[in-house]
């Protein structure tokens, strides 16, 4: 029952709702086993920007429900959190249908984990999938087989202060199709750097003749879960190896931090760097699925949608 439900959108939160919307995504997360929002999405929790809109459900004043619009590109990507005890009460498809009607283009939406319930939800508002991300997880307590780098190349950790504008540079280049890791701003790197989980330690960069030319970043989870945050090489660079080599030296760091799995995301049309992975002991954990109204020619070919490439924490080795 959507009864004395209330939908406010707002352009800007105070920290007290920050600190309830952060509360409800844990119970949410305890529940399902995942976050409902992505980094991206947490991350315009603490750190404002133009374009972001949040909406908040309350029921009798109980926070119940958060949906948030990023329009900072321009697509309209959607993604929603309904706390446990509130489900199978309409109040998902409220937060939709307000993210459809705040959206200034076709809506996209993320279904973190693909439920069941996220696809019914899709479905009955005419929602296609249109994007999907493989999570693959391999296990650390198994041996990591050492490639060497080539000869002319160092590896060597990032340095803050020195390494920010090169690294913006390499990592346009290397996603410069991707729609969302490849428009990173020197703002949205300074943002994540300021994260407590950053450890420069962990995040290395490829060098020839002092001019970088691929990354490997490295992100500490809780309960020993590492992550292979993204990792890119420079067009000009690929097919000499460098990518398998920034990738043992990434896993090799997580190993001896005491980690027992790692997870990384990759685009699942990306066979390039799914094969990469598959040859390093990854398997298909789960599934992140984008749903999205068709635009209104796609709609008249009967189109899924719009073909997107990666999110960012995947291999780019063109």
């Amino acid at each position: 029952m959507t009864e004395g439900l209330k939908i406010t959108p707002s352009a800007t939160i105070d920290q007290g709702e920050v600190s309830q919307i952060t509360e409800l995504v844990h119970l949410a997360e305890a529940r399902d086993g995942f976050s409902a929002l992505n980094e991206a999405a947490l991350l315009h929790l603490r750190h404002p920007r133009s374009g972001v809109r949040h909406i908040l459900a309350r029921q009798r004043g109980e926070l119940v429900g958060y949906a948030q619009l990023d329009s900072t590109t321009s697509a309209s990507i959607g993604q929603l959190v309904v706390g446990p005890q509130w489900r199978q009460s309409g109040i998902g498809s409220a937060l939709l249908v307000t993210l459809i009607s705040l959206s200034s283009s076709p809506l996209r939406i993320w279904a973190m984990g693909n439920s069941v319930a996220a696809r019914a939800l899709a479905a009955s508002h005419g929602l296609l999938p249109a994007r999907e991300l493989l999570i693959m997880t391999r296990s650390l307590t198994d041996p990591v087989a050492e490639p060497a780098p080539p000869a002319d190349i160092v590896i060597r950790p990032f340095v803050v202060g020195q390494d920010e504008g090169a690294w913006l540079t390499v990592n346009a280049r290397a996603f410069r199709h991707h729609p969302e890791q490849g428009r990173l701003t020197r703002s949205d790197l300074e943002d994540r750097l300021a994260e407590a989980w950053f450890d420069p330690a962990g995040f290395f960069v490829a060098t020839r003749a002092d001019q970088m030319i691929g990354f490997h970043w490295t992100k500490q989870h809780p309960e020993r879960l590492g992550e292979v945050y993204v990792l890119g090489v420079d067009p000009g660079a690929g097919g000499q190896g460098l990518g398998k080599a920034l990738l043992v030296r990434g896993l090799e760091y997580l190993q001896q931090r005491g980690n027992v799995v790692v997870e990384l995301y990759v685009e699942s049309d990306h066979s390039q760097a799914i094969s990469l992975y598959r040859g390093y002991g990854f398997t298909v954990a789960s599934r992140d699925v984008m749903y999205a109204q068709p635009r209104p020619e796609a709609s008249k070919r009967s189109a899924p949608g719009e073909r997107n490439h990666g999110q960012g924490q995947h291999l780019q080795e063109n």
